[in-house]
């Protein structure tokens, strides 16, 4: 379910935008170039590289487009970005890390029209995105050897697979930052949000069945296709080999990581079912591991905003934040 839902993070802003292009600008650009394949990473520091001693990778969620969007309108500047990071917060000695989606440039303007490319349906998947990062912190260790005291992976809704995805890969990382994710498979999202509407008395049970048999109609015609990019589920955007690759359990990732791991969701998140984010605590409960610090946000969203009326919302993602970064300290 985390597709549904229109991301707070992604909406056009033109509060600030001095500040917001300054930061574009500070920004600087890094290719890690290998046979057949290019990957395009962005830096921010507030001070030099040579003054950061943590490096903080974020990666984002599911959405085909550019890091940054800019328009002018009536003598206006708005900017949009897929990057919910308050600047402001991050601390002096970090360098923090993204990476653009494949084919899609570091800026585009948001009143034209950019189709999405070819070579990103190619590699909409997780194993993917999993090597795209694991190859940038390679890079930056490689080229800044012995800087870095902490190397911090944080992924919010789809990001959060591939965090959990990368742990599995890259040993190098100290800290892990599970923002709005499950643990579960994707696909029991929707069947739980079908049972939650009979609960709430949207569906009767015979409407929920006929929408759970379809569902899995639909999941079946994607396990059937799993490479398949020129169809599409949930949005025009989402190919079946996207959903094929994303259907894996983060949990089986997630129980393999060894460090430290901050694991968030709000309780009231639209995209990702509450009780299959709960199975992360459970399981390593189970399997007795502690490295785990999990968080549920009572009353906050997927994008960790609470709803005080109808379509207004306050936003807490830099709480969250805020919790994180002391996390990361006394880890």
């Amino acid at each position: 379910m985390k597709l549904l839902t229109t991301l707070l993070l992604l909406s056009i802003c033109s509060i600030s935008f001095a500040q917001r292009t300054k930061i574009i600008k500070a920004f600087n650009h890094h290719s890690v170039i290998l046979k057949g394949d290019t990957i395009n990473y962005h830096t921010y520091s507030k001070k030099s590289v040579d003054s950061t001693k943590n490096l903080l990778l974020y990666i984002q969620g599911s959405k085909a487009m550019s890091l940054y969007q800019t328009m002018e309108e009536d003598g206006k500047t708005y900017v949009g970005t897929v990057i919910p990071i308050d600047f402001k917060l991050l601390p002096e000695d970090y360098l923090l890390v993204v990476i653009s989606k494949k084919g899609f440039p570091f800026l585009t303007d948001m009143d034209k029209d950019f189709p999405v490319p070819k070579e990103y349906y190619e590699n909409q998947t997780l194993a993917y995105r999993a090597f795209q990062a694991n190859q940038v912190i390679n890079d930056l260790t490689e080229k800044h050897k012995n800087h870095f005291e902490k190397i911090i992976a944080l992924g919010h809704s789809e990001g959060s697979d591939v965090i959990a995805k990368l742990g599995t890969i890259n040993k190098e990382i100290t800290h892990f930052g599970y923002w709005s994710g499950g643990g579960n498979t994707q696909f029991i999202d929707f069947v739980t949000f079908i049972r939650k509407d009979v609960v709430k008395g949207n569906l009767t049970e015979e409407q929920a069945q006929l929408k759970i048999d379809s569902l899995f109609i639909d999941l079946k015609n994607i396990m059937a296709n799993p490479n398949a990019t020129d169809k599409f589920w949930q949005g025009d955007k989402n190919s079946y080999k996207r959903w094929s690759s994303f259907s894996e359990p983060p949990i089986e990732n997630l129980l393999q990581i060894d460090k430290p791991i901050f694991a968030a969701i709000g309780t009231k998140d639209q995209a990702v079912a509450l009780e299959s984010a709960y199975l992360i605590p459970i399981e390593f409960i189970r399997h007795q591991k502690d490295n785990l610090t999990f968080k549920a946000y009572p009353n906050l969203d997927h994008v960790f905003g609470k709803e005080i009326e109808a379509r207004k919302f306050e936003e807490h993602l830099n709480d969250v934040f805020i919790d994180f970064l002391n996390w990361v300290d006394e880890n």
